[in-house]
């Protein structure tokens, strides 16, 4: 019988060897249930021709026609990625809503001989509970957030207390971006909606009794926002601060950003989307040490004239309450362990 989904958690103690998207492959882009495969039944095309027939023709051809293109997409499948699959083969299969597209593979397969199965109410059900996490439910643990001017290494230093025990989240890890004007990755972003179901899912998986450490961001890392919940959480958190050298953020930010600094011509139109902000004199400026190689005073001026203004506006509207301050002589390797091992010590406390 399908498979009903009451909990995010309920993923991890279902009973099956793969979890197969049957959707078309643009709707499995956009998002899909966590370890999900994609096998779609429809192609995007032919999921637009059969949506067409049905509202424009009839749904009796809509159906018709639908059911030839399941079937022939089906047997793709059975002869290429299925081939291999033993007869004890257990496949959870699932489109948008449970309906026909994931029934009729299922059947398929279970005429194989194979324990398929569906997910009730298919992919829409699992979103309802991503949604009723991130935007209804109040955020699951106490957030602490780890605080500092551009440059301290953060986000390093956060991974690296999580890998020394510390409860983390890593935001800019999953929204693949860095947070600023230089954040772009490779890769790309993910959709909103990936990026809801990897933060559902982490969130689901924290521990209730103990702290969660996140980066300070705003409300937005690129072009994704942050649910109410989480940003509620983190607007009145704790922080633990780290502090370093002017000379020391800009050597750590060329290194961190060393693909960035290495494409001259690229962060000369990356400057320049800063010139809302600043004079054109300055731009100007900017955009000639980057083209001439001048990455590390770069770094220095933006992070003075840039980043550091802009850091203490951000604080001036509230003052949350600090509960660590380390203070870092440089941003070797060293001290960048050594932080993240006090940062740990903070919140074991």
């Amino acid at each position: 019988m399908p498979q009903t989904l009451r909990h995010l958690s309920d993923l991890n103690a279902l009973k099956f060897d793969t979890v197969i998207d049957v959707r078309s492959p643009s709707e499995y882009a956009e998002d899909h249930i966590p370890g999900a495969i994609s096998l779609p039944v429809l192609s995007d095309a032919e999921r637009a021709e059969v949506g067409t027939i049905y509202v424009q023709d009839s749904p009796f051809l809509a159906r018709k026609i639908g059911a030839a293109l399941v079937a022939r997409n089906a047997a793709h499948h059975l002869e290429t990625a299925l081939a291999d699959r033993p007869k004890g083969f257990t496949p959870l299969v699932y489109c948008w809503r449970g309906g026909q597209r994931s029934g009729s593979f299922a059947l398929i397969l279970k005429q194989v001989g194979w324990q398929a199965d569906t997910v009730e109410g298919g992919y829409r059900a699992f979103r309802r509970l991503v949604k009723s996490a991130l935007y209804d439910d109040p955020w699951p643990c106490p957030v602490v957030v780890l605080d500092g001017n551009t440059g301290t290494a953060k986000t390093d230093i956060l991974i690296r207390a999580g890998q020394m025990g510390a409860q983390v989240l890593d935001l800019e890890g999953m929204a693949n971006h860095r947070g600023s004007v230089f954040g772009p990755m490779a890769g790309g972003q993910p959709s909103q909606k990936a990026f809801e179901t990897r933060l559902a899912m982490a969130a689901a998986a924290l521990d209730p009794a103990r702290p969660v450490l996140v980066e300070a961001e705003s409300t937005k890392i690129g072009d994704i926002n942050l649910p109410p919940s989480l940003w509620a959480a983190m607007k009145t958190a704790p922080r633990v601060v780290i502090e370093a050298p002017i000379a020391a953020r800009a050597e750590y930010l060329v290194s961190a950003y060393a693909e960035i600094a290495a494409d001259r011509d690229a962060l000369a139109e990356t400057i320049a989307r800063l010139s809302s902000m600043h004079s054109a004199d300055r731009i100007a400026a900017w955009a000639e040490m980057a083209r001439t190689g001048s990455v590390v005073d770069l770094a220095a001026e933006l992070i003075t004239d840039h980043y550091d203004p802009r850091y203490r506006r951000q604080r001036a509207r509230h003052t949350p309450e600090v509960i660590g301050s380390i203070s870092l002589y440089d941003l070797s390797e060293a001290q960048r362990a050594e932080a993240a091992a006090r940062v740990a010590e903070v919140l074991a406390r």
